[in-house]
């Protein structure tokens, strides 16, 4: 059941749904979004209006997933808005001033959007929250488990390993060796089938002969990252990827 009121406040729900509200000073802005976000019927709008506080009510009473927030607002502004409630939604920044792009990324919003505002401009910005959506509930669904089992050099014997005492892994022909805190294991599989019992979160292939625990290492400089007392090289076509999870990891 769905339930709409055509005001300058307007709200419905919907179960199971990606509960969001848009807030901006002018209302022709907000249903811009809103029109925008009908596109995606698994949104749904918990707010869109001009009203800074009444937003601010639903906000706290009420769990909402993403936040389209105006920065120029005369009664209260956006980082001032986003400070009274940063850690409770994820936030895309709407204005028509791009010099608030680096206070956007500063606060680690998902994406600014620079009006006036595309419907393919704002398609990409869901698709970023969908994608951190994705990654929050893989690496949920990944941290359930904290040992992999690992086939040794017989038939009948296999290794309980915890995920927190693998430091890397390194590839050898036909065979890896996988370096533990107390054990080095061999085992005949190669790197990029290993890689995917492991949570992606935690462990990132840096080079074609190495996949390393990102909680294991000590240092990382431009080509190179330190685990215990090796010194294992950043190939070319992977350090985006790593230092991309690195960034995060360290933030």
């Amino acid at each position: 059941m769905i339930s709409i009121q055509f005001t300058s406040k307007c709200f419905y729900n919907m179960k199971n749904s990606i509960q969001c509200v848009i807030i901006d000073d002018q209302m022709f802005a907000v249903d811009i979004l809103r029109n925008h976000l009908l596109h995606f019927p698994e949104f749904s709008l918990a707010y869109y209006g001009t009203d800074v506080y009444e937003a601010l009510r639903i906000i706290e009473s009420s769990k909402i997933d993403l936040i389209f927030l105006d920065i120029q607002m005369p009664d209260m502004n956006g980082l001032q808005f986003l400070k009274l409630c940063k850690n409770k939604s994820k936030f895309i920044f709407t204005t028509a001033y791009s010099q608030y792009a680096f206070d956007g990324y500063e606060n680690d919003v998902i994406d600014f959007l620079l009006k006036p505002i595309t419907f393919e401009r704002f398609e990409k910005s869901i698709a970023k929250f969908q994608h951190i959506l994705q990654i929050g509930s893989n690496q949920e669904t990944e941290s359930r488990k904290d040992y992999i089992l690992i086939k040794g050099d017989s038939k009948q014997k296999y290794f309980k390993v915890k995920l927190q005492d693998i430091l890397y892994i390194k590839g050898l022909n036909n065979y890896i060796c996988v370096y533990t805190t107390t054990q080095s294991i061999i085992t005949y599989m190669n790197l990029k089938d290993f890689i995917t019992t492991l949570p992606s979160h935690k462990f990132c292939r840096i080079h074609r002969s190495f996949i390393v625990s990102i909680d294991q290492i000590i240092c990382v400089e431009k080509d190179t990252v330190k685990i215990s007392n090796e010194v294992i090289p950043i190939g070319s076509s992977y350090k985006k990827d790593f230092f991309q999870l690195w960034k995060l990891k360290v933030l």
